[in-house]
């Protein structure tokens, strides 16, 4: 595995199945209250620029969970709010912590961190990829599907990082990914040339009834991001129509599972019902952030999980 995970082409296939076996191992680990400190003397430094609470609690749990430490950063508090450049505080940082969490709003920056940085970098989320996300959503399908391939997944709504991470890790798992979405916020075509270049199925449509028609999971996000929001009006007027509702649902077949990354904002994107319905796997996603960041974690910082 490469030294850093910033997007899903830091990892393999073999790897990525690798992560997945031993998030479940993990979970089940804690779930029996077993000590599983394969971290422990090791240091997380967690980068915010912006607001969190998936990403900021499950990696700050997961390292204590591993025995570890996490230590919340924020830039204002740093010298990088008064222009200390990137690639000085990665080296600095570098001599402290065992790794390092971003969640940045441009994603060079991260990848300038990381190019700097002695020590992993993880992306906690940018403008363009959101990859620890998507690993929890697939730790969260295997357990429900075990096998991957050939299931459809329709990403209904703004072609957004999330979005990204999930064309990018379609070569690797096999899945196909149907997007609809209004012309002016589909994915970029350089980014869906790549993922077909490596193997992956994508499929854009603007229709969502023809994208979750045969879909075996539904998907969708806010759609005014962080950073968006003076375009709040124009979007929510472009994306009308784009709402996981029971009557979308109602197109899909009827076990089809419906996913969410939240946070949600109810009646947009998704509506109560459905969010709240017995279809929604919501909950499990959230949950699965902490063990599948944990077993990243333990491959980044200690080379993979010890033998047992």
């Amino acid at each position: 595995m490469k030294k850093d995970f910033l997007s899903f082409n830091d990892i393999d296939e073999h790897e990525l199945e690798s992560i997945i076996a031993d998030a479940m191992h993990l979970k089940r680990l804690k779930s029996a209250g077993t000590a599983h400190e394969f971290l422990r003397g090791k240091s997380l430094g967690m980068i915010f620029e912006k607001a969190s609470t998936r990403t900021r609690v499950s990696f700050e749990v997961g390292m204590t969970d591993l025995g570890g430490h996490a230590l919340f950063l924020n830039p204002q508090d740093m010298q990088l709010g008064r222009g200390e450049e990137v690639r000085d505080t990665a080296r600095v940082l570098a001599r402290y912590v065992d790794a390092v969490m971003i969640r940045a709003y441009k994603h060079a920056n991260i990848e300038e961190f990381a190019r700097h940085s002695t020590v992993p970098v993880v992306n906690g989320l940018s403008d363009i990829q959101h990859p620890c996300q998507v690993l929890a959503d697939i730790m969260t399908l295997t357990e429900r599907f075990r096998d991957l391939h050939d299931l459809r997944l329709a990403w209904i709504g703004d072609g957004n990082n999330v979005c990204n991470s999930w064309i990018l890790s379609s070569a690797l798992t096999g899945m196909e990914i149907v997007i609809a979405s209004p012309p002016s916020y589909q994915p970029k075509d350089a980014l869906i040339n790549q993922a077909r270049a490596a193997g992956g199925r994508i499929t854009i449509v603007t229709d969502p009834e023809e994208a979750v028609r045969d879909a075996d999971v539904l998907y969708t996000d806010i759609w005014v991001s962080m950073g968006d929001e003076q375009e709040r009006a124009e979007r929510l007027k472009a994306l009308k129509g784009y709402t996981i509702d029971s009557r979308l649902l109602a197109q899909a077949p009827p076990d089809a599972l419906v996913m969410h990354c939240l946070p949600a904002h109810r009646g947009e994107e998704i509506t109560d019902e459905v969010m709240e319905g017995p279809q929604s796997i919501v909950w499990d996603q959230a949950e699965n952030r902490l063990h599948a960041q944990k077993a990243l974690l333990v491959r980044l910082i200690a080379g993979g999980m010890p033998s047992e």
